[in-house]
């Protein structure tokens, strides 16, 4: 953000750090996202609020309450903030040009497997920008964590994000040569059910339901996994190991499978592709440095190896 003249007061940095503090739910919080002393967040809405000549906030022991004036500062701060980018943009002519720090929480696996080459090679032509690549699992709290924006597979849990679905992820039920000789005439699933089994509790625990894609007969079978675990590559390399069958998404299984080393033991049984999301809090105006991540994102994540373009286009937007 650009310095207003000394002598003057930053009416933006004011705006913006009010905007974090509603959201955040606390002037401790609001400090560790922006980098600076608690202090300097009381000062900077002390300043807000004697320039407007109003109380915003009313702060007890164990709660922030917006008062009504806080509460129609809070609606308009979004959008002058978003306004005021937006001009800095046409006037300095960064509008096309990634530049500052974006924030992304990314899957785990994915992120250090699948999408760090595309992403290095973006940031090699981007000079001035950088990228925090936060590698997690869990559903993201952009306010808490001051994300900018997600990679998400699978479900997701809150309707008032934007989510665009890109792409999916093919899973196949997988195990050792080894493993599968203990059920030599293995033709049915609840003798599937029976091998020992690994279980991916990301997505699956105790229950697996499969599609026949010849009938379109959907089934669920109940196991009882050896071993429970939220990485994709303990399951996989216990699955090379020949503990139990797994359900692992294609693109970790692809090799393993062309060389023999897993197989399919029903491949007419298959389980639903997981859709990937990108998602991100509702805004009036996105930087550069976002909508370029968006578009390298939407570009790149069908061409990777196991992974294939979603099967509808699919949008979820805050009302």
């Amino acid at each position: 953000m650009k310095i207003i003249p000394a002598g003057s007061i930053d009416r933006i940095e004011l705006m913006q750090t009010f905007i974090r503090i509603v959201e955040s739910g606390s002037l401790s919080a609001t400090a560790r996202q922006l980098g600076v002393s608690q202090p300097t967040i009381s000062r900077r809405l002390q300043a807000l609020e004697n320039m407007l000549g109003q109380k915003l906030i009313l702060r007890t022991t164990h709660a922030l309450k917006l008062t009504d004036d806080g509460e129609r500062c809070y609606r308009h701060a979004g959008q002058l903030v978003g306004n005021w980018h937006a001009l800095e943009d046409d006037l300095t002519q960064t509008r096309d040009e990634p530049v500052g720090t974006l924030r992304v929480r990314a899957p785990h696996a994915f992120g250090q497997d699948q999408l760090i080459g595309p992403l290095v090679r973006w940031l090699k032509h981007s000079p001035e920008l950088n990228i925090e690549w936060m590698l997690n699992d869990r559903t993201p709290d952009f306010v808490a964590e001051n994300i900018d924006c997600a990679i998400q597979v699978g479900a997701l849990s809150d309707p008032g994000l934007v989510a665009i679905q890109i792409a999916e992820v093919p899973r196949r039920i997988v195990a050792t040569p080894d493993l599968l000789a203990l059920a030599p005439e293995l033709k049915t699933l609840p003798e599937l059910a029976a091998l020992p089994w690994l279980s991916l509790s990301t997505f699956y625990r105790t229950e697996v339901t499969l599609k026949n894609v010849h009938t379109g007969i959907s089934q669920t079978i109940t196991i009882h996994p050896r071993l429970s675990s939220d990485s994709i590559f303990a399951i996989h390399k216990a699955a090379l190991s020949g503990l139990g069958v797994g359900l692992i998404s294609s693109w970790v299984t692809e090799d393993d499978l062309a060389a023999g080393r897993l197989q399919e033991p029903l491949p007419e049984w298959q389980a639903t592709a997981l859709p990937v999301w990108l998602t991100y809090p509702w805004a009036s105006y996105y930087p550069a440095r976002m909508r370029h991540f968006l578009a390298m994102i939407k570009q790149v994540m069908p061409t990777l190896t196991g992974i294939r373009p979603a099967a509808t286009d699919s949008s979820v937007r805050k009302n």
